[in-house]
């Protein structure tokens, strides 16, 4: 089983590997597919783009699928079921002609007025989160062919196996992790199957992007990416993800949310971001997965500041983050770590952004933080906004109160989780370029005792 679908695309990208020699594209299929396709995109270092398909639905049972269309007018349709069901020719062209308005309303959304992704003389990696009867990527693969694809992989978590064979006829090769006799549902193979919203795609698909950009306008090389293990002051070992673009200016680290963890989508959104400008990020959980069960340690709000105190002096102890400026972002409850750390380390950390934070859970602290400071919050996050204000009045240091209007608390409304990217960007960029000298950093960390 996945935990979610950004697990099995980092499964998935292990083997295919082998492929990151071929410089493929990566398409997905929205929505679902376009997590997973995410993960081997950056872990392939290749472009990610969609690959726009809607299901054709029976007239009188929309779920029983009777073919798919696709952009550049690609269309599958199961004939014989059609006729087994009697389904007429014009009764087919309203459904077809449904579909293409949602199809073109998707374009639209995902890409803009911008092309596809050029796939022509290429490898194509074409991804979906899992593969029931295979007419949609069926679609995909023939939109891929025509539009020049040297070689076309089909890469799922998990499919059917008659699904599977349908592909066999359109792609070179299918690498799937799990071929269950009996699929259930493509849900039961996740723990985590929430539903993937056009926000997330587009977002998704802007950093990539942005990546490409990045990696173009400078000639980086791509990120190192390295799992890692934090050992703590009181014994225990917590599991994280180390990304280092070449020549980083800073190093930022993530606490998460309560009920959330490294793997906070997110987090992991804006941690993307941030290395496509040149930043590291280092996401972590901050309890060990016992601890993490008593939900009294999720709300310890000083035992999750020491194990942000802790993550910063392991990470001062790496060779390769020497002389990187410190940064702390925190989400929710996590943010009210990230401002007692602070506290604790004073003029050691550099920034500090808070994404929907609670700053009032740090209150008896907030006027020691030296680090200037930006909250973000959601216009439309009334409460929340409400304590953030009344938590900037208690700052002594520099800060900003930044309101995305429009957004609730967990940003899913659409542009709002890039906006906050951005203006996360623009203030760790800022704070972090030649924030002090590295041996002086470096012994502030030391000498602090923390007093949460």
């Amino acid at each position: 089983m996945f935990r979610d679908r950004r697990d099995a695309g980092r499964q998935l990208a292990q083997r295919l590997s082998a492929l990151r020699a071929e410089h493929p594209v990566v398409i997905a299929l929205p929505r679902g597919g376009v997590p997973v396709a995410a993960e081997i995109a950056a872990a392939l270092d290749a472009p990610l783009d969609v690959a726009v398909v809607r299901k054709l639905g029976a007239p009188q049972q929309p779920e029983f699928g009777i073919g798919a269309i696709a952009e550049d007018g690609v269309r599958v349709v199961h004939e014989d079921v059609v006729r087994a069901i009697g389904i007429g020719a014009a009764e087919l062209e309203r459904v077809v002609e449904r579909e293409r308005g949602e199809l073109e309303r998707r374009i639209r959304l995902y890409r803009g007025a911008g092309a596809p992704v050029d796939v022509a003389g290429r490898t194509a990696i074409l991804v979906d989160d899992g593969l029931a009867t295979g007419s949609t990527a069926q679609a995909a693969a023939r939109l891929l062919r025509a539009r020049g694809a040297a070689r076309v992989v089909l890469a799922v978590p998990v499919g059917a196996p008659d699904g599977i064979e349908l592909l066999r006829r359109d792609v070179d090769e299918v690498v799937c992790l799990l071929a269950p006799e009996s699929l259930v549902a493509i849900g039961y193979w996740y723990e985590d199957f929430a539903p993937t919203s056009d926000a997330e795609v587009a977002a998704l698909l802007v950093q990539a992007r942005a990546r490409g950009a990045g990696r173009a306008g400078s000639g980086r090389a791509s990120p190192e990416t390295s799992g890692v293990a934090i050992a703590t002051a009181d014994g225990h070992e917590l599991a994280g993800e180390l990304v280092l673009p070449e020549a980083a200016i800073g190093l930022v680290l993530f606490a998460h949310g309560s009920g959330s963890s490294r793997r906070s989508p997110r987090n992991r959104q804006v941690a993307d971001a941030l290395v496509a400008g040149g930043v590291a990020t280092l996401l972590f959980d901050l309890l060990t997965d016992a601890e993490a069960a008593d939900r009294a340690n999720v709300f310890d709000i000083p035992l999750l500041g020491r194990r942000l105190v802790d993550a910063t002096r392991w990470a001062r102890g790496r060779p390769e983050l020497d002389g990187l400026a410190l940064g702390y972002f925190g989400a929710s409850t996590g943010a009210a770590a990230a401002l007692l750390a602070a506290a604790d380390l004073g003029e050691a950390v550099a920034a500090v952004v808070s994404r929907g934070g609670r700053p009032d859970l740090a209150a008896p602290r907030l006027s020691e933080v030296r680090a200037p400071t930006l909250l973000i919050v959601g216009g439309e996050d009334r409460e929340v906004l409400a304590l953030n204000r009344a938590a900037a009045a208690e700052l002594r240091c520099e800060h900003e109160l930044a309101v995305v209007p429009g957004a609730t608390h967990l940003f899913e409304e659409p542009g709002t989780l890039e906006a906050v990217a951005e203006l996360a960007r623009r203030w760790f960029t800022r704070h972090l370029s030649g924030a002090g000298a590295p041996a002086e950093r470096t012994a502030r960390i030391a000498d602090r005792t923390p007093q949460t």
